[in-house]
């Protein structure tokens, strides 16, 4: 079990997906568990989320990487997105975990997140370790292209069965596997 110090020793930025990641949605409790731990979190929302645009989402999140400095992020959905256009970016800095839930198709073609598509696949990820955490029925994604995309970064690779998009309406609210993964510390 994660001790009092693991969480607070641990910086955690959640960046949510398209629409955000309000309670009763995973990342929300996420969010809180750590609160309640004294764990250090920034759970911002970010500009205009249920139209977002990715020029916009780069600029306050680069801002929000070079002043809050984390050491784990944790991404939903589109923030998957984000943090692979992030990584081609000059001054991006590096985390010492990733963990990528529930990442989209990199050529989801979607109207209202059009700006964020295809997406790029940089050579460098920017995190020492990453986690990928994906469903076998995803609506947004081919369990294939995940895999594969996981072999090319090297990442841990967790797959849920029938987990849908891993938010609250598939039933993931309180999620304590998400939770021991991100309040451990090695």
């Amino acid at each position: 079990m994660p001790t009092l110090q693991d969480a607070t020793m641990n910086r955690v930025l959640i960046l949510h997906g398209w629409g955000g990641s309000d309670a009763p949605h995973w990342q929300a409790e996420l969010a809180s568990e750590l609160a309640k731990n004294y764990g250090t979190v920034s759970f911002p929302l970010l500009d205009n989320c249920h139209f977002p645009s990715k020029n916009r989402w780069i600029k306050q999140v680069k801002q929000i990487l070079h002043d809050f400095r984390p050491d784990t992020v944790v991404c939903h959905s589109l923030a998957n997105n984000l943090w692979l256009w992030l990584c081609e970016e000059d001054d991006m800095i590096e985390v010492k975990r990733l963990f990528m839930v529930s990442v989209p198709s990199l050529e989801t073609k979607e109207k209202t997140i059009k700006t964020f598509f295809p997406c790029p696949k940089p050579k460098n990820i920017y995190a020492k370790e990453v986690q990928m955490i994906v469903s076998d029925n995803d609506p947004w994604v081919a369990l294939d292209e995940v895999q594969a995309l996981a072999s090319y970064y090297g990442a841990s690779l967790t797959i849920i069965k029938n987990g849908g998009h891993i938010n609250a309406d598939s039933g993931f609210g309180k999620w304590k596997l998400i939770e021991k993964l991100v309040m451990e510390t090695k």
